[in-house]
């Protein structure tokens, strides 16, 4: 009996830590800004087949419900990915499944040339200069990173990052453990400024970057 307890004392404690990194993870390196000119940008994930996979559907649908339409009059939607095994682009899939499944009638741009997330940060730059309120949607560890680079690059950018919705309770909850256990390794690139919770909002631009040099994948 003491040996069940034990476990399930455990198994919700792994539970309450993913949810709770996760959670932390949503809200770092974000501020306020207002603006009716948003735009989401949305990080695209190894797709070699011909459909949107699985993550990156899940992604799309954060994405798309990241658009918040009594603040912003004017959205653009960004799909950052480039082609995987010489397929078809990231962007393009989760462009396709976006209208086609979802059927999202949107502003929609398309960046296909990133093979890494320094990448799609670089190359979604040029259609971010004019808007008022950023997002990046992904899994809440991969848009930190994400939000991280674009600090690092555009530190005028960067202060108009805002929260996503791919942060939502509940929701991937038997999987945020192992979410989260992977989220601190790819976060390992970060400096500590960078990996902080809401207290440090999106002050402080950590020193020198590490660039992004792991094999052809847009969630590295």
């Amino acid at each position: 009996m003491r040996r069940r307890t034990g476990l399930a004392i455990a198994g919700v404690a792994a539970l309450a830590w993913g949810e709770w990194l996760n959670w932390r993870w949503s809200r770092a390196l974000v501020g306020n800004s207002g603006g009716a000119v948003e735009a989401v940008v949305v990080l695209g994930y190894r797709n070699p087949q011909e459909t949107a996979n699985f993550i990156n559907r899940r992604r799309v649908e954060a994405g798309l419900r990241s658009i918040v339409a009594d603040r912003a009059h004017d959205t653009r939607v960004i799909f950052s990915g480039g082609a995987t095994s010489g397929g078809a682009a990231e962007a393009r899939l989760m462009a396709d499944h976006a209208r086609s499944v979802l059927g999202f009638e949107g502003a929609v741009l398309l960046e296909d040339r990133s093979g890494t997330t320094w990448e799609n940060i670089t190359n979604v730059i040029p259609m971010l200069e004019n808007v008022d309120r950023i997002k990046i949607a992904s899994q809440p560890a991969h848009a930190l990173k994400a939000r991280a680079y674009l600090r690092r690059q555009r530190p005028d950018l960067a202060e108009k990052l805002v929260r996503a919705g791919d942060y939502r309770p509940g929701e991937w909850t038997v999987l945020k453990p192992l979410l989260a256990l992977y989220g601190l390794w790819t976060l390992r690139v970060l400096q500590a400024d960078e990996r902080r919770g809401p207290a440090a909002g999106i002050h402080g631009r950590g020193q020198g970057w590490l660039d992004d040099t792991w094999p052809r994948s847009s969630t590295s």
